[in-house]
């Protein structure tokens, strides 16, 4: 398994606190920092491009990506193929986001979340597996 994060410079303060619980929490998963390296502007779809083209065609690789409200990130990202960016701002929606939709990508609003919300959110998204019921299933064939 691996991880791959990534924010621009309103996620950068949130993606490192982040990166540092993920390394310390999700031991024996290899993680990578896609950037972006410090709190100097920089622009979101390239942080998602960055991201997303190490998981589009890769299984047992997951994304993060954090900017200011998250909604960039998720726009930016969802362009690619295979990538299912989801947006969460609770537990609940990081649980339905993989569980019913596969998700690959959590997206993370670091304007609107504390450190301990931001955790709580990734540790479910790592956490909860797709149920794989073939309606789910044939709805992300669709995609």
């Amino acid at each position: 398994m691996r991880i791959v994060i990534g924010s621009d410079h309103r996620g950068y303060l949130m993606k490192r606190k982040l990166l540092a619980f993920a390394q310390q929490h999700y031991v024996g998963i290899e993680i990578f920092d896609a950037g972006c390296a410090e709190k100097e502007i920089v622009d979101y779809p390239l942080i998602a491009k960055k991201v997303t083209f190490q998981i589009s065609d890769a299984d047992k690789v997951m994304g993060i990506l954090i900017c200011g409200s998250g909604i960039g990130m998720s726009i930016a990202a969802n362009r690619y193929k295979n990538i299912r960016a989801a947006l969460c701002s609770s537990k609940e929606y990081a649980r339905t986001s993989r569980m019913h939709n596969n998700a690959n990508v959590l997206v993370l609003g670091a304007d609107f979340l504390t450190f301990d919300e931001a955790k709580s959110i990734l540790n479910m998204f790592m956490e909860t597996d797709f149920s794989d019921e073939s309606r789910h299933s044939n709805r992300i064939t669709m995609l």
